[in-house]
């Protein structure tokens, strides 16, 4: 129980926006959630690995740049780094296959442990600032971009708040951190997604990801 009990009590820090907002809804959603995940069973989630060589190609500037501010990385942003990779995963399916992304805290903890890899690409990591329909100013997309040990790039979350969705952002970030690895030099740049991510798959393949291999990734789940 000691175990269990630390990770809830670690998952109960609350993104700023939540406690400043008093998104209550949310709040219990969440808490739903943690309390569904407090008794955790192993299964396999397939995945794609998927590539894309950068040489020779063109990341212009799409029309829905012009609705958004787009934020290179800066280590004052962390945090918005993390809450955008929150509300993006907190109720997917990839929170299910990296619990960490279900939690703000365990958000947090995984963008640190990004941006201290020897391998980190700041040229590659970029936040989306949009507004709200009260016209509050919301972090709404984030995508971070490290070098792996091979020399390729490695996109690390892609990830678009829910209400931001279908506007082409996803699209806006990718573009954005793969004319990043291109800057830098790099040839190949690589990602995995959950086979069941299907929207994903597809705007990876749009943007000129071809599949490489499947893998399996074991992960703790419940309620799959």
């Amino acid at each position: 129980m000691g175990r269990s009990t630390g990770r809830l009590n670690r998952a109960l820090i609350l993104p700023p926006s939540w406690r400043a907002l008093g998104d209550l809804k949310a709040i219990e959603r969440q808490l739903a959630r943690l309390l569904a995940c407090h008794f955790m069973a192993l299964t396999y989630f397939k995945r794609f690995r998927m590539e894309i060589d950068v040489r020779g190609r063109s990341f212009s500037d799409p029309a829905v740049w012009q609705a958004f501010h787009f934020l290179p990385w800066e280590p004052r942003l962390l945090d918005a780094h993390a809450e955008a990779k929150f509300h993006s995963f907190c109720d997917e399916l990839d929170s299910n296959v990296f619990p960490c992304l279900g939690e703000y805290a365990g958000c947090v903890r995984l963008m640190e442990e990004i941006v201290t890899k020897p391998g980190f690409l700041p040229e590659a990591t970029w936040l989306a600032a949009g507004y709200t329909e009260a016209g509050l100013p919301r972090y709404c997309g984030t995508v971070q971009g490290v070098v792996d040990r091979s020399g390729m790039g490695a996109i690390q979350n892609l990830g678009i708040v829910p209400e931001y969705r279908s506007m082409g952002l996803g699209t806006a970030l990718m573009q954005k951190a793969l004319a990043g690895f291109q800057r830098v030099g790099l040839r190949r740049v690589f990602l995995e997604v959950t086979a069941q991510n299907s929207g994903a798959v597809r705007l990876y393949k749009r943007l000129g990801f071809s599949r490489a291999r499947t893998v399996y990734k074991v992960a703790e789940a419940a309620c799959v």
